[in-house]
């Protein structure tokens, strides 16, 4: 087996448009969107994984495996199993067979999957004994990039599902840069999967149980929150929290949430009832926040801000309220 086979077929599929492409195109922050741009990037590099797949079962051995002996790929990074799909396909095994058969490798005294979970579990719903195997040689790198590729794609495959499987594989590759490449996607968007890692334990808890919550982009932009809030945005979250869970809170309004109730409970400046927090550019000071009994206000130096950030900063104030011009 080559050991720069992966090298050699990601070359194959080097003429696929990749991320990079796509950087001049207005992000959007649903899953559906983010897919979309990236798919090419995914594209390329599951094209270099199923052909991964082909090369391994080629130098395979295919046998009858009791299903005991299989345990799931350790970075498989589907946590929930659709009942009704799974009922589905052992219904269609026991009628007509399995079509294809799974891909282990040995571990030890029993066989880790590579590819097919789904059949296998399918094949414990109608209390068979064996499944039809191939047995492969695999690295662990391949385990985990193959796990990811084989359900990234997935439209019911949840980013914080995709993120697990992306912190256990990382250990797998030798940077950062190297696992968005194989697994076809931007850096940046990887350091948005990475992001669910900085989110507090309760939410971790819950994700676990319900990983459709939230998506990769707000888990980030509420990191970013907890990360410039401290215990006071932490405090925040445990109360908003419920109701993003119960679905009553729009999951991406949120952040904007923290960070609001964070100014509310800023420490005074003065002695009085008036606080100031100053606004900066670097070492220079570009505004100021001043919150006092008539209300809250935002300033800036003329200048400092750019018509793009002016933009972010009106869409971000109209997450949380209404805006409408005079």
């Amino acid at each position: 087996m080559s050991g720069n086979i992966r090298e050699q077929l990601m070359a194959k599929t080097a003429n696929l448009p990749t991320p990079g492409d796509f950087k001049g195109e207005k992000k959007e922050k649903d899953r559906s969107a983010r897919v979309s741009q990236t798919m090419p990037g995914i594209t390329a590099s599951l094209a270099a994984a199923q052909l991964r797949v082909q090369e391994l079962e080629r130098q395979g051995v295919e046998s009858e495996i009791a299903l005991g002996a299989i345990v799931p790929n350790p970075w498989q990074p589907r946590r929930q199993f659709n009942e009704d799909k799974l009922a589905e396909l052992a219904r269609s095994i026991a009628e007509a067979g399995l079509l294809q058969a799974v891909v282990v490798r040995r571990a030890g005294d029993t066989f880790e999957l590579v590819a097919g979970e789904r059949r296998w579990r399918a094949h414990k719903l109608i209390n068979k004994e064996a499944i039809r195997a191939v047995v492969i040689e695999c690295t662990d790198e391949d385990m985990a990039a193959l796990a990811l590729m084989e359900n990234v794609t997935r439209d019911d495959l949840s980013d914080y599902e995709i993120a697990i499987a992306v912190r256990r594989a990382e250990s797998e590759f030798p940077n950062r840069t190297r696992l968005a490449k194989v697994i076809g996607i931007s850096r940046s968007d990887l350091y948005r999967f990475l992001s669910f890692d900085d989110l507090p334990d309760f939410v971790k808890k819950d994700l676990d149980l319900k990983p459709s919550v939230l998506s990769a982009a707000t888990a980030h932009e509420i990191a970013l929150a907890v990360k410039k809030g401290g215990e006071a945005a932490i405090k925040a979250l445990e109360e908003l929290w419920p109701g993003v869970v119960s679905g009553e809170l729009v999951q991406t309004k949120v952040a904007a949430a923290i960070s609001a109730a964070v100014i509310r409970g800023a420490p005074t400046a003065d002695a009085g009832d008036r606080s100031i927090l100053k606004i900066f550019a670097g070492k220079v000071q570009a505004g100021s926040i001043t919150k006092d009994v008539k209300g809250l206000t935002f300033k800036f130096k003329a200048g400092v801000v750019t018509e793009e950030q002016e933009h972010e900063l009106r869409e971000y104030i109209g997450k949380m309220f209404s805006i409408r011009p005079e």
